[in-house]
């Protein structure tokens, strides 16, 4: 048997059996794992270079013409955006339920500042996007302040505004006509405009390069980088310093703001202010960030991931209906790609474990 001072030489003497113990030669599947954890955005980054190949390969240039394929970025414009917005939100391990319902506030607050109360269009966009943000904040102070469930509080909110919605806009819809003649600036966002073969908006523009901001503040700031503590483990992120309640607020906010910029992309999308428009955002929102690979939890994931999830249900969208397949087909694959990817990302937190 072996004496304490002998055990003592023998672990300072061998350190590499320690390491070797602890950092062991990994499997293929270990490193896939770690790399998927490392970078949550690759899983709906091969997702979707796969549906868009399978696609391509069954309808061939009907599929992959430049028009089609800008068609895709058209049609998830608007989803895209909230999608950041939620993103957002589920970052810090909430969730927003009301993200669509503010959505269509913002732009129904849009139309009528500028048609009710004869406003230039211009101060009546600025209008919709302080709304959105007001809605932002009570949101973030109902959370942060009173610590209340986000589900619950966004879920009362969803209810609230939508009431709002009608009650103000006494359900009535601004004609696309009526808006192009003399408030065409609110219409702003569904100009379109050539590249070659391509046709682009400017409110895929806008999305893109929303994306691209967004991503690079919460990886590069100090800012971002409190959103992910406080998702990761809230009362951590307060023992180091970080002012949770301040971040709470300031993300909802944002996310009202956000989802305000929806608001106005969606009148150019579909021409005029309806207030039963954009109904299922929500839904669509969250589906977006689950295949995006942003982790129920919190603290993990990427906004570039939703923007990959939101382009893969719209390539699902139109390959399927490119390819005459009932509408059906397309929410029950989506439903199964839903339920993969939380399994997958039970799967990739195992990592941390």
């Amino acid at each position: 048997m072996s004496t304490p001072q002998s055990y003592e030489a023998a672990v300072a003497g061998s350190p590499q059996t320690v390491a070797e113990f602890d950092h062991g030669p990994q499997s293929f599947i270990q490193r896939f794992q770690h790399a998927l954890h490392v970078t949550p955005s690759l899983v709906p980054l091969i997702v979707l270079l796969l549906s868009t190949v399978i696609f391509g390969l069954l309808l061939g240039s009907k599929f992959f013409s430049p028009f089609a394929l800008t068609l895709i970025l058209q049609q998830v414009g608007i989803v895209g955006i909230v999608a950041c917005a939620q993103s957002l939100v589920i970052l810090t391990a909430g969730i927003d339920l009301s993200v669509g319902a503010i959505m269509v506030l913002s732009s129904v607050v849009m139309g009528q500042f500028t048609f009710r109360y004869g406003l230039p269009p211009v101060i009546g966009v600025g209008c919709g996007l302080i709304c959105g943000t007001l809605c932002g904040y009570i949101n973030g102070w109902l959370v942060a302040k009173m610590k209340l469930p986000p589900f619950i509080v966004t879920l009362g909110m969803w209810q609230i505004i939508l009431a709002t919605n009608f009650l103000y806009s006494a359900n009535e819809t601004i004609r696309s006509q009526e808006i192009a003649e003399q408030a065409a600036f609110l219409q702003f966002f569904g100009e379109k405009f050539k590249v070659g073969g391509a046709v682009f908006t400017y409110g895929v523009i806008f999305m893109v390069a929303l994306v691209l901001l967004l991503a690079y503040v919460l990886r590069h700031t100090a800012w971002g980088r409190h959103v992910y503590a406080v998702g990761d483990d809230k009362e951590a992120a307060e023992l180091s310093g970080v002012n949770t309640d301040k971040v709470l607020i300031s993300v909802y906010m944002l996310s009202g703001l956000i989802c305000a910029f929806a608001g106005w992309a969606l009148i150019g999308r579909i021409g005029s202010v309806s207030p039963t428009s954009g109904q299922l955002a929500n839904i669509e929102s969250i589906t977006a960030v689950v295949i995006g690979g942003i982790s129920l939890f919190g603290g993990r994931g990427s906004v570039l991931g939703s923007f990959f999830g939101a382009l893969i249900v719209g390539v699902f969208t139109l390959g399927l209906r490119l390819l005459g397949a009932d509408a059906q087909w397309t929410y029950l694959l989506i439903g199964a790609l839903i339920i993969a990817a939380v399994a997958v990302d039970q799967w990739i937190r195992k990592v941390s474990v």
